[in-house]
C-alpha cells in the first residue's frame, strides 16, 4: 500500500506539473515578448523562451507619448477608491441585515439578491442617461461612485459571516457600553478581517482589468485606466502596419503581474476564509 501510495503521489504531482506548465505558457510567451527587440517585433519572429532582454522596454513605455503613467495612475485611483467603498458600504450593509431587528427585512434581502439575477445589459442605458444628466460621463465617476452603494453578493457574503458570531459578543459589547456602531468597529470588523480581504481582492481583480465600462463612460484618453490604455496601444494608424508587440506585451504585464500578486498575497485571507466555515477566524 505504502508503495501505490508513492506511485500515485508520483503521477499526481506530474500531471499538476504538465498541467502547471501548459497554464504558464502563454504568460512565459508574454514576458517573452515583451523582452524583444523592436525588429524581432516588426518580422513577429517571437521565442517561446526570451531570447533577447531588452529590459529598455519597460521604460519606453512609460515614456512614450501615451503617458501609459497616467493610465496606471487612473488605474490605481479606480481601484483604490472601489475597495474603500465595496469593503466599508458592503460591511456595514452585510452587520444590518445580521444584526439589525426591523420589519420586511428578510423581504429586502431577497430583493437585494434578486439582482444579481439582472443582466448588466438591460441596466446600460438607464445607468448612461442617469449618468449623463449628473455630467459625470468622460469621468471615473460612474466607475467608482457605484462601489459605495455595496455590492449584492459581498453583502451576502459578509452577512454570512457575520451571522456565525456568537450574540453574545454584542450583548457583552453593549453591557460595556458599546453602541450599534462600536460595536461594528471594534467587534464585527476584526473577526471579518478575512472575508473583508476576500471582498477587497475580488473588488480589486474585478476593476484593475475594467474594460466595458470606462469604454462607455470614458472618453479621454488621459483619464482612461491601464486596460483601455493596452488597447490603444495595440492600434495603428494603418491597416497594413504592425503594432509594437513587445511594447503591448509589456502593457499587458503591467496589468497582469499586480493582480497574480494580489491574489499570492491575498491567498492566506482567502484559505482562512475557507476553512472557517463562516465562523469568523473565532478560536
Amino acid at each position: 500500500m505504502n508503495k501505490m501510495g508513492k506511485i500515485e503521489k508520483f503521477f499526481t504531482y506530474l500531471i499538476l506539473t504538465g498541467l502547471g506548465v501548459l497554464l504558464a505558457a502563454p504568460f512565459m510567451y508574454m514576458i517573452s515578448m515583451s523582452l524583444a527587440s523592436d525588429a524581432t517585433s516588426a518580422k513577429l519572429t517571437f521565442t517561446f523562451l526570451p531570447g533577447e532582454f531588452h529590459f529598455e522596454n519597460f521604460v519606453r513605455v512609460f515614456t512614450s507619448k501615451l503617458n501609459f503613467g497616467q493610465f496606471l495612475l487612473n488605474s490605481l485611483t479606480l481601484v483604490f477608491f472601489s475597495m474603500v467603498g465595496q469593503v466599508l458600504v458592503s460591511s456595514l450593509v452585510a452587520y444590518a441585515f445580521a444584526r439589525l431587528r426591523a420589519p420586511g427585512k428578510e423581504i429586502i434581502f431577497i430583493i437585494l439578491l434578486s439582482t444579481m439575477m439582472i443582466p448588466t445589459e438591460v441596466t446600460l442605458i438607464p445607468q448612461f442617461v442617469l449618468f449623463t444628466k449628473l455630467d459625470w460621463i468622460n469621468t471615473l465617476l460612474p466607475l467608482i461612485v457605484p462601489n459605495f452603494f455595496g455590492g449584492a453578493y459581498n453583502i451576502f457574503l459578509l452577512r454570512q459571516f457575520i451571522t456565525r458570531i456568537p450574540v453574545e459578543l454584542d450583548e457583552a459589547a453593549q453591557i460595556d457600553g458599546l453602541n450599534f456602531f462600536g460595536i461594528y468597529v471594534y467587534i464585527i470588523l476584526p473577526l471579518i478581517r478575512p472575508a473583508l480581504v476576500a471582498v477587497a481582492i475580488f473588488t480589486f481583480v474585478w476593476n484593475w482589468g475594467a474594460f466595458f465600462g470606462p469604454l462607455i463612460y470614458v472618453n479621454d484618453v488621459s483619464k482612461m485606466p491601464l486596460a483601455l490604455g493596452v488597447q490603444i496601444l495595440s492600434a495603428t494608424n494603418s491597416a497594413g502596419q504592425i503594432p509594437p508587440w513587445n511594447l503591448v506585451m509589456v502593457g499587458a504585464l503591467v496589468l497582469t503581474v499586480p493582480m497574480i500578486l494580489v491574489y499570492f498575497f491575498g491567498q492566506r485571507f482567502m484559505d482562512q476564509l475557507s476553512l472557517s466555515g463562516g465562523s469568523a477566524g473565532i478560536k
